[in-house]
């Protein structure tokens, strides 16, 4: 009688193994959006800051462009809190938004979310809601920020 538990459950974990493998092969990567909040924060104090004054020099802000984009950043905190982050930064760093990349020293590493950070601050500053400007990042319009010249 123990022998047929532990078939059964053999089985069906295996079934279950089975099933969770054949799903995942039919997922589309493109359709998995990255994380982001659908709404701004409620309190927007309760939230770490994003990196400035002093703490916006050193051996991670060796270009002006880096220190510019979290000075933008700042500026836009709660529209980049609403907006995903392309690098998949949710998945490798546990952030929850663009805006974690800005809290610390993501966003001076990757150029993804530096382009994103700007092309916020560029789109908020054109009118757009933050719902607009999650589209545009979703069809990757910002890859074409020049950094460099910020």
């Amino acid at each position: 009688m123990h022998s047929g538990n532990f078939r059964r459950w053999s089985v069906a974990l295996v079934l279950a193994a089975a099933t969770a493998i054949s799903y995942a092969q039919w997922t589309n990567p493109a359709d998995d959006i990255p994380a982001y909040h659908p709404s701004s924060p409620l309190k927007i104090s309760s939230l770490p800051p994003i990196l400035s004054g002093a703490k916006l020099a050193g051996e991670n802000f060796r270009y002006p462009w880096q220190v510019h984009v979290y000075q933008q950043a700042a500026k836009v905190s709660s529209v980049l809190y609403q907006l995903p982050c392309n690098c998949r930064c949710d998945r490798s760093l546990g952030h929850t938004s663009l805006r974690s990349c800005f809290e610390g020293l993501h966003g001076a590493e990757c150029s993804t979310c530096a382009k994103e950070g700007l092309f916020a601050y560029q789109q908020t500053k054109l009118g757009k809601s933050p719902v607009q400007i999650r589209a545009a990042i979703e069809r990757h319009e910002y890859e074409n920020i020049p950094l460099e010249s910020q």
